[in-house]
């Protein structure tokens, strides 16, 4: 994953730089900024997942034509214990999407572990819970080993249910997400189907303050234009505050910090000329560490739309177009699993949540896969005022985390 820091920074333009200064945002008396600490492998796992999250965020864009809310983090912990129960080709292929190389299993499962154990405990003024399940047809044989590896790395309850009582199992189910999202996210599945044998769910919840809040009374309605030209009339937050810039030829982009500076909100706005499509596309790893690189602090006089978006997205074609096909038909290898021969995903999806106000933001997000035992179908003022379409991202600066992305069009 490239690394990804929370805070930005002004580059040069092609015309010359901006005579801004480097900052932080540490307040080491009350709530000190605190690194992760992770070692060198899981480090580097960090750095190579963004390109996984960069590429995750582009097919979805190009897959939706409204705003969206989704979560690479939580997709890597689903897909990372998917990956514990694959084999051969199949886990080759999942460890392939995720940007790490074959068989790297266990690195993988160390490197998630510690993200889930220390991510929640860096800024006393953000509430970050990451919870972990799976939820298994008691009636089919899955193996000990399998579950025990969930449990170890995932911290994952393990649920042995009867998915013959068909109601009970979905209560159960859209129950647990609901806790674990702090009510946001309250149903998840619909139904179980006739060979639906496991389910495995990430839940993540976060809740943060901004560190420079807005003020209510300067919130006051403006016009937003739509790629297309459509103009709505949105609730617009306005602030005035040294915040750290950067722009090039693609993009402009402001971050918003949150509490002590480890959590941000990164807002990207396209160039004049520029598309999101064209910022998406722009944007891997390897860019977003050098439109990084140099972070400076500068006056801005930013515009944010108020605003509250929820969705939902079934993943099979995207993740098989990414690189892993096999998990989805006869091909899969979960033998790591089970000594059954004929699980395969039959779905994986998101369905999350996020509200920006003037106090902060608050964000959820579920993320879930179905197995079946048979196919089942489908210092210089800068003016930065966000009034067309934008990208976010919620990020962990000393990993580079992307805890969630998402697009606000104004719809």
């Amino acid at each position: 994953m490239k690394h990804f820091t929370v805070f930005m920074a002004m580059v040069a333009m092609l015309f010359g730089s901006f005579s801004c200064e480097k900052s932080g945002y540490d307040d080491p008396k009350n709530n000190p900024y605190k690194k992760l600490e992770l070692s060198t492998k899981s480090a580097e796992f960090a750095r190579m997942g963004n390109d996984f999250a960069f590429n995750f965020i582009d097919r979805v864009n190009d897959a939706t034509s409204g705003d969206y809310i989704i979560s690479p983090l939580s997709m890597q912990f689903l897909l990372g214990m998917i990956l514990d129960g694959a084999q051969g080709h199949t886990a080759d292929e999942i460890c392939s999407v995720l940007g790490y190389g074959a068989g790297e299993v266990e690195a993988v499962n160390e490197y998630c572990q510690s993200m889930l154990r220390q991510l929640p405990n860096l800024d006393k003024k953000t509430k970050l819970s990451i919870a972990n399940a799976i939820f298994l047809d008691q009636e089919y044989p899955f193996l000990d080993s399998y579950k025990e590896t969930l449990g170890k790395y995932f911290d994952a309850e393990v649920a042995n249910m009867d998915f013959g009582d068909k109601d009970g199992t979905v209560y159960a189910i859209n129950k647990w997400c609901s806790a674990h999202t702090n009510g946001m996210v309250t149903e998840v599945i619909k139904n179980v189907g006739l060979n639906l044998r496991a389910i495995l769910v990430n839940a993540m919840y976060f809740k943060s303050e901004w560190k420079h809040k807005f003020s209510k009374k300067k919130t006051v309605t403006e016009i937003f234009t739509a790629e297309d030209g459509t103009k709505t009339s949105v609730p617009m937050m306005k602030i005035d505050e040294d915040f750290l810039y950067q722009e090039n030829e693609v993009m402009r982009a402001v971050s918003l910090p949150y509490g002590n500076g480890v959590y941000s909100m990164t807002v990207i706005l396209p160039a004049d000329g520029k598309t999101i499509v064209d910022v998406t596309s722009y944007l891997d790893g390897e860019e977003w560490d050098e439109f990084v690189s140099k972070m400076v602090s500068c006056d801005v006089d930013l515009w944010l739309p108020r605003f509250e978006t929820k969705f939902h997205i079934g993943l099979n074609d995207i993740l098989s177009a990414m690189g892993m096909p096999s998990a989805f038909n006869e091909m899969a290898n979960f033998a790591a699993m089970s000594n059954r021969k004929d699980l395969q995903l039959s779905f994986v999806q998101q369905d999350a949540v996020i509200k920006v106000d003037e106090e902060g933001s608050e964000a959820a997000v579920v993320s879930s896969a179905g197995l079946t035992d048979a196919i089942v179908g489908p210092g210089y003022h800068i003016v930065f005022h966000a009034d067309n379409p934008f990208l976010y991202l919620i990020t962990e600066s000393s990993s580079g985390a992307i805890l969630f992305a998402g697009k606000y069009s104004g719809q």
